[in-house]
């Protein structure tokens, strides 16, 4: 069959470095007399992703060179775009070196073999270097001098790099498992070959995805349907890997998205679909990582709205739409991001307009609107609050309701300015 979607990124299909059958049998023997290196759950997701071509058209971890390309010009060495590091840190005292073979871990299970061809290390400065190209944004906890006031302490992304070890490896990797998602996420869990086939068998051509990390509430619902108006279909596309504590797990958002689409989708339209990767929490840059590996699941647009995977005020309230417009351009398609964003203004519901509408379409003032953001029902959620009507489904409310009913101990949860509507 003919495919009429976006190629995958990189120029090469989908690069899967996942080994099945005999050889995955045979790889697996070899990693037994190999040197053990436990892995984080971020470098698992990772490898996951290399492994079912998520991340084509990467094979491995990225040299130094790589590493220095993407922090500062969005290009690897070879000058395909790529907006944030994918790295693997050690700790010297493992005494790795080039040329090793070596076995990646994660809690008694080998996810991968890797060929180690360049260690490189990693000093307090380099750290340092990588979280004020990845993680600064333009919102006032990054302006003025703010940035390290605040960020060491709170933000997530940049707590996971500075905790990183003082080396890292790179080279190929054998991927050998895809961990706990084919079976505890049965047809939500999807790679990158299988979304493509079923865009395919229903004469999609045109595809956008919406990002999801949080419960879906009537903003994401409006942005979905807005997608589903002018495209062929909607991938709504959910990360189910770790997050940080205070967000909702993975399973609990996937059934509240079956749900929704249950009941107010038009099914033949829309997919639900997760990935297995840790949230980086790198605001506009990660905006651009969603949009460079749904190009390799067949998506060609991105749907991008307020504070796009945004942390605390760090960001602009539309800093990740902007960032699409700073991307360089080779004028080489295989290298270049094809993916383009779908940038949705601020949404809501008004009471005058009586429905959702946006900035764009909505001439009320704000004590009109009902002001929706994950971290607001989360917070309103875990502190047993009433539910602002009109903010989300009450089936969807209900599910929510349930899992916060379950828990033994209160979740706090930080509320930030694009949250709460001030900053409108």
């Amino acid at each position: 069959m003919f495919s009429k979607l976006v190629a995958p990124h990189g120029g090469r299909g989908l690069v899967c470095a996942l080994l099945t059958g005999e050889e995955r049998a045979a790889e697996l023997g070899k990693a037994k007399g190999m040197k053990q290196l436990e892995i984080s759950d971020r470098a698992k997701g990772d490898l996951i992703m290399m492994g079912i071509g998520g991340f084509s058209p990467l094979d491995g971890f990225m040299t130094k060179a790589d590493w220095k390309g993407v922090c500062e010009n969005f290009q690897m060495a070879d000058g395909t775009f790529w907006p944030v590091p994918i790295t693997l840190d050690v700790d010297k005292s493992e005494g790795i070196q080039e040329g090793d073979e070596i076995a990646l871990v994660k809690d008694g299970e080998v996810f991968a073999t890797m060929h180690v061809v360049e260690a490189y290390e990693m000093t307090t400065e380099d750290k340092k270097w990588e979280c004020e190209k990845v993680f600064m944004g333009e919102g006032e906890e990054s302006v003025d001098g703010n940035f390290w006031k605040i960020a060491p302490d709170d933000h997530p992304g940049v707590i996971m790099v500075q905790n990183q070890k003082d080396m890292n490896i790179a080279g190929p990797v054998k991927v050998l498992s895809e961990g706990e998602y084919p079976v505890e996420y049965p047809g939500v869990y999807l790679t990158p070959a299988q979304t493509r086939r079923m865009f395919d068998e229903r004469g999609w051509a045109n595809v956008a995805a919406l990002q999801l990390r949080n419960p879906m509430h009537r903003s994401h619902e409006f942005l979905a349907k807005i997608a589903v108006e002018v495209c062929d279909g909607v991938l709504i596309h959910s990360l189910i890997g770790n997050l940080k504590a205070g967000d909702i797990p993975a399973d609990t958002r996937v059934k509240a998205i079956e749900i929704l689409i249950e009941n107010y989708f038009v099914k033949e339209n829309v997919i639900n679909g997760g990935y297995p990767l840790d949230m980086r929490y790198a605001g506009p840059r990660e905006g651009l990582l969603h949009a460079t590996f749904r190009q390799n699941y067949g998506v060609n647009h991105m749907l991008i709205g307020r504070d796009h995977a945004g942390v605390g005020d760090f960001y602009g309230l539309f800093e990740a739409q902007e960032i699409f417009d700073r991307v360089p351009q080779t004028g080489d398609a295989a290298k270049d991001l094809q993916c383009k964003p779908m940038k949705i203004d601020w949404t809501f519901y008004c009471s005058e307009c009586d429905g959702m509408a946006s900035l764009r379409t909505c001439p009320h003032d704000k004590d009109s609107r009902v002001i929706l953001s994950g971290t607001k029902l989360r917070k309103a959620l875990s502190e047993g609050a009433e539910i602002v009507d009109h903010f989300g489904r009450d089936e969807v409310l209900d599910h929510l309701k349930l899992y916060y009913a379950s828990l033994t101990e209160k979740v706090e949860v930080k509320m930030q300015g694009a949250a709460s509507g001030d900053s409108m």
